[in-house]
This record gives C-alpha cells, sequence and structure tokens, in this order.
C-alpha cells in the first residue's frame, strides 16, 4: 500500500487502531527504565503516545502524514518527534535505546530493508522489538492481512540481520486473543522477535 492510500484510510477513521499500545509492545517494554525509543511505521503513534507517557523520549516514523498528525493531536503535549519518512530508506542515528517496529507488514526485500534499518537505529546493547502477524495466521488464525507475502516468521526476521551482531532475548510465534463481535474470543498468531544490539 502506498502513503496516499494509508492517508486516505487514517483520514476516513477516527482511529483505525486502538488507543492503547499494542500488548506486546506493553509487556516487552513495561519495565524498562526510560531512554530513547523509535517507533518505526508508527501509523497513529499509539506505542510512541504509551512510551512517551512513560517517560521516554520518542521519534515515531511513518510515510503517512494523515497518520502521523493524528497521532500529534493525541499526544498534545508529549516528547514525540513525529517525522514523516519511509520505514524501508530511513535511518536513525543508532543511538536508539529501542526500536519498536509493530504490524509493518512489508514483502520480501522491502521488509529486511525495514528490519536492518530499525536494527541499525539502535545503539550496542539497545533493542530491537518487532511484532508481526505471524504466517501460520493466514490457515490458523484470525485478521490480519490475508496476502502471504507480507506475512513472516520469527525466523524469517532473524535472517533478515544476518551478518549482524546481536543477542536473542526471543524469537517465537505468539498468541493474541482478538474479541468478536459476540462476545467470544478467537486466536490469532504473530511473530515476536527481541534483540539486543552487540559490539
Amino acid at each position: 500500500m502506498t502513503a496516499e492510500t494509508w492517508d486516505e484510510r487514517y483520514r476516513d477513521s477516527d482511529l483505525v487502531w486502538s488507543s492503547g499500545p499494542n500488548q506486546f509492545v506493553e509487556a516487552e517494554l513495561a519495565d524498562l527504565p526510560p531512554g530513547r525509543a523509535l517507533d518505526l511505521g508508527a501509523g497513529e503513534g499509539r506505542n510512541a503516545i504509551w512510551l512517551a507517557r512513560r517517560g521516554w523520549q520518542v521519534t515515531a516514523v511513518d510515510f503517512s502524514q494523515a497518520g502521523l498528525d493524528k497521532g500529534r493531536t493525541l499526544a498534545g503535549d508529549l516528547p514525540v518527534a513525529w517525522v514523516c519518512a519511509d520505514a524501508t530508506t530511513w535511518s536513525g542515528d543508532g543511538s536508539y535505546d529501542v526500536c519498536v517496529l509493530a504490524y509493518l507488514q512489508l514483502a520480501g526485500e522491502e521488509r529486511r530493508a525495514a528490519v536492518r534499518h530499525a536494527f541499525a537505529s539502535v545503539r550496542v546493547g539497545g533493542m530491537l522489538l518487532l511484532v508481526a502477524h505471524d504466517a501460520t495466521n493466514l490457515t490458523e488464525g484470525v485478521g490480519g492481512p490475508q496476502d502471504p507475502e507480507v506475512l513472516m516468521t520469527a525466523e524469517e526476521v532473524l535472517g533478515d540481520l544476518d551478518g549482524e551482531r546481536f543477542d536473542v532475548e526471543r524469537a517465537e510465534r505468539v498468541v493474541r486473543e482478538v474479541p468478536q463481535p459476540d462476545g467470544s474470543t478467537r486466536t490469532a498468531y504473530d511473530a515476536l522477535v527481541r534483540v539486543v544490539r552487540r559490539d
């Protein structure tokens, strides 16, 4: 999808995503002391805003200006820098403590480029946290993109980082329960990768 397509989608609804952070971003980062964080592919900024409320200095990057504008409004005076740029080409200065890459569903080389830029944005000892719709969600789970080309596994994400030096803290398929209109829940499957950059 293009930036223009996402601009249109964000303009056509109050919120495309929930106002709170992704459950895995919250669970993985809640106990960390605040520092500098990058939310790459931030959309409306729900994860960026949550981090900023916890005392982080946050940069939120997305190629949709409409999404960023909505995030800026929601954030108010919180310390978030909103940057309109493409996650497949934008690079930070290599000094972030954490980079979040949440549900940026790209195919092949585009995904690899975004993952490598995300990793390059963190300092030695910094963390890359990626959450995405898992490849198995298409046949075993509910929701998410129906194009297998933009789905991934944790193992594929680690493969995108070949040649880099890092410690793997988590790389697995995780379960997310999705509420249904009738009050029940159905299971979705996500890929979760948490790596720490080594010298």
